[in-house]
């Protein structure tokens, strides 16, 4: 989430589909081998799965059309962004399907090693941004604009944010500017972190049940927004030269996050020798309402993965049948 998610950017308790470790101190898979790796003659797949739910609902869906349509044994391991990136390059996984936008690993895998290739859109585009509940702002329209959130600092509040307004958060390994814009913009606000996806959903259902405000760091596509509406906070207009300056040094950006068409990426190897699967995967490409349906299958009805994709494998034929090989 640049949005780069350091990741978990999101770390989801939520039904999670991974071999590997969770949250903050997710295991580097440049240390660690699939259970699957280099096994003679093996018809598999290994995919990194970010625990955000969106990113696990394209698994999940990809997953199921790898093993049930063309055959393929698959392996889910769960890894935070960077290091997904070294696991990547080194074929540790064979394919990342929701990359928010990592310009240094791009350039030092894509451009500089070429071990690693762009499998292209994933079809969904991301924002990250600051949001209150439409209730609050249809009652105080003035706080879209970040130059007045100050006056609602008192009324965001919390037992966790030491005397200033909450700025709610979601895991502290997403990667996110929510600190820097605080301190540069001046605002009266303190990043309280959620700890999870699953964590911070939790939170903002129970200040929706309880009708009160609160302001979080959230993003799109997700789910939640279908049961409790958010309108999103306007902040200082996102440029380029802010980029340029917030890639040198984060401690200094001072605008809005971007908004990010989502990419997918493939070892090189795998690119050129994955056969069916690395055309499907390649071929993967849905919107941002398919993602929704499936993540909310999951989060909120809490089917597995393997069944939530089903449900919309089932739905959506004219969708996934152009993907296959």
């Amino acid at each position: 989430m640049t949005f780069r998610r350091k990741t978990a950017v999101a770390t989801a308790a939520l039904g999670l589909l991974t071999v590997a470790v969770t949250g903050c101190g997710a295991a580097d898979m440049t240390r660690q081998a699939s259970p699957y790796a280099n096994a003679a003659g093996a018809k598999t797949v290994t995919l990194s799965v970010q625990s955000w739910v969106g990113a696990r609902a394209n698994e999940a869906v990809a997953q199921y059309l790898l093993e049930h349509e063309l055959g393929y044994r698959v392996d889910t391991v769960q890894v935070d962004e960077i290091p997904a990136w070294d696991a990547l390059s080194q074929g540790r996984v064979d394919a990342i399907l929701e990359d928010w936008g990592h310009p240094d690993q791009e350039k030092r895998y894509v451009r500089d090693k070429k071990t690693v290739t762009d499998g292209g859109e994933l079809g969904v585009t991301g924002h990250i941004g600051w949001w209150v509940p439409k209730y609050f702002a249809d009652a105080h329209p003035d706080v879209l604009d970040w130059k007045n959130l100050n006056r609602y600092a008192s009324q965001l509040r919390t037992a966790e944010s030491g005397g200033k307004g909450q700025l709610l958060g979601g895991s502290p390994s997403y990667v996110t500017n929510d600190k820097a814009l605080v301190k540069n913009l001046n605002l009266d606000y303190q990043v309280v972190f959620a700890g999870s996806e699953a964590a911070q959903i939790t939170q903002i259902k129970q200040f929706a049940k309880d009708r009160k405000p609160f302001l979080t760091y959230w993003y799109e596509p997700q789910w939640l927004f279908n049961e409790v509406p958010m309108v999103e906070v306007k902040l200082p207009e996102h440029t380029d030269a802010c980029a340029e300056k917030g890639a040198a040094d984060p401690s200094t950006v001072d605008c809005a996050y971007p908004t990010t068409p989502l990419r997918k990426y493939l070892n090189a190897q795998f690119a050129q020798k994955g056969g069916k699967a690395a055309a499907l995967l390649r071929n993967f490409r849905w919107s941002k309402a398919d993602q929704n349906e499936v993540a909310q299958l999951m989060a909120e009805d809490r089917l597995s993965a393997d069944e939530a994709a089903k449900r919309w494998v089932k739905r959506h034929p004219d969708v996934w049948k152009a993907w296959l090989p």
